[in-house]
């Protein structure tokens, strides 16, 4: 009983934030307030009932579309519902007590929204990956996590650096750095690096994929997606690991 009880109450949570995130996947980019006005249209303009913000259900009740002007509704808000609801499951499945599971799926749920925020605007507001940096700092020992996030920072500022001078132009963004500090801060030095590594081998295959359309292709979706597997199949990626080294 006390398994479910927890099971049921992380997934509220991951839907009740997931409806969070869509406000602040919408909102913070354009420099709105995540709290007002009230939750509403975004064809019509007209303020939505309680009924139409229950997360998921709403959207699967109206059909996707607005219950006043019958515009379809985004399938991000579902999707984001969906994916968040999921990774609060996830990551109570595999953490060890209540409080890691929230920190982990806190960490994710917002590097899902900076990732989504990446690739619609190319922009990555402070007010989310900051603190998603400060809670990776609280898992596992502090100090230790602080040190690695900080080494990993201080190793991709001087890699922008560098690269920037080669290229003559500016290389990689600065929110970049925080979410290496995440990494670092996550997974340490080695499963870090591996993590690292297999985003910059994820986002060049999306490259590659993409490059005669012309897309720019931001590297957060691709370094948060990496850091999931790493996180998820850590045990898995150590073991490859040592049999290479």
């Amino acid at each position: 009983m006390e398994k479910m009880a927890e099971l049921l109450l992380f997934t509220l949570i991951g839907l009740c934030f997931g409806s969070f995130l869509n406000v602040a996947i919408i909102r913070i980019p354009k420099n709105e307030s995540i709290s007002l006005p009230s939750s509403h249209c975004p064809t019509c303009k007209h303020p939505l009932k309680w009924y139409h913000n229950i997360p998921l259900l709403s959207w699967i009740a109206l059909r996707g579309k607005c219950s006043f002007c019958h515009t379809s509704i985004s399938y991000q808000y579902p999707l984001v519902e969906l994916f968040s609801t999921l990774i609060f499951l996830i990551c109570y499945s595999q953490t060890h007590s209540l409080l890691q599971g929230f920190l982990t799926s806190f960490i994710f749920t917002l590097l899902l929204a900076l990732s989504i925020i990446d690739l619609r605007y190319k922009a990555v507001p402070d007010m989310l990956s900051l603190p998603a940096l400060f809670c990776s700092f609280a898992l596992g020992e502090p100090l230790v996590s602080l040190q690695n996030g900080l080494i990993f920072m201080g190793a991709f500022a001087l890699l922008r650096m560098v690269i920037s001078a080669m290229m003559k132009r500016e290389a990689m963004g600065e929110a970049d750095i925080i979410i290496a500090g995440i990494i670092g801060a996550m997974m340490g030095i080695k499963l870090g690096c591996a993590s690292i590594y297999l985003g910059a081998i994820i986002a060049l295959v999306a490259f590659m994929m993409v490059r005669k359309r012309g897309f720019e292709l931001p590297f957060i979706p691709f370094l948060s997606f990496a850091l999931f597997i790493t996180w998820l199949f850590d045990t898995h990626i150590l073991k490859i690991l040592e049999t290479i080294l």
